[in-house]
């Protein structure tokens, strides 16, 4: 600044307005290409946050929805393990096979049992509400979370449906033809009848749909981590 100033002196001492008028507009430019380089490099900065905060949010939706994956898959199991039991079980009433009425007594007192995934957070309304939306640039990934969140939605109302079976419906039908403790048959007829057969048909066809809907969410979370991974690969 000394050096300008001096310089600045000396022209005007010399009086010459040609020489004087380029350098005051060279100091111009000079502060204005100052002023855009400060201007560029706070930019830069908080642009390079920003990213900062986007991988972030990318690296925490990756690891909660893997981690919601896992729980789905243990759901799926516990799912499917019963539904083959009472597949079974189903095939014994139609047969009307009284030579595994044991085996069908064991297998009733289980129609109780249900998967439960019991989803409550909700990432994309918490994403909202906590402005953290903003900082993805991929609406696919947006999108697609949102459309997940409606997943685990269905899923919850599944379950809440299948607990009303079991506890409105199933449990009082059980605990006057079956021992759940020996898992002996108390009321033969009542086992083998239609509503018996019924309410075999009824869980299965929760479970089936709960099948379905865990399946789903499974592949969408599958999508969902092949996007953010490409994302995180433009880095």
């Amino acid at each position: 600044m000394k050096l300008f100033k001096g310089i600045r002196q000396r022209l005007i001492d010399e009086k010459n307005l040609k020489k004087y008028l380029l350098y005051a507009t060279g100091e111009i430019l000079l502060v204005m290409i100052g002023i855009t380089l400060a201007f560029q490099v706070d930019n830069w900065n908080e642009n390079r946050i920003k990213k900062i905060a986007e991988i972030s949010t990318y690296k925490n939706i990756r690891d909660q929805i893997t981690g919601d994956k896992v729980l789905i898959q243990n759901q799926i199991m516990y799912n499917n393990h019963y539904m083959d039991q009472f597949e079974y079980a189903k095939e014994i009433i139609l047969a009307n096979d009284r030579s595994k009425m044991d085996t069908l007594g064991e297998i009733a007192t289980k129609f109780t049992s249900y998967s439960d995934f019991d989803r409550k957070g909700n990432i994309y309304e918490t994403m909202v509400n906590s402005g953290e939306i903003q900082l993805l640039h991929s609406q696919t990934v947006v999108n697609r979370i949102r459309w997940l969140e409606e997943r685990y939605n269905y899923i919850n109302r599944m379950e809440n449906i299948h607990y009303d079976v079991v506890i409105n419906y199933a449990a009082p039908k059980l605990t006057s033809t079956v021992n759940f403790i020996t898992a002996e048959v108390i009321k033969p007829e009542q086992v083998y009848s239609v509503e018996f057969q019924n309410l075999t048909y009824l869980l299965l066809q929760i479970m089936r749909e709960k099948d379905q809907t865990y399946n789903s969410a499974i592949s969408e979370i599958n999508e969902i981590l092949i996007l953010i991974d490409k994302e995180l690969l433009k880095e």
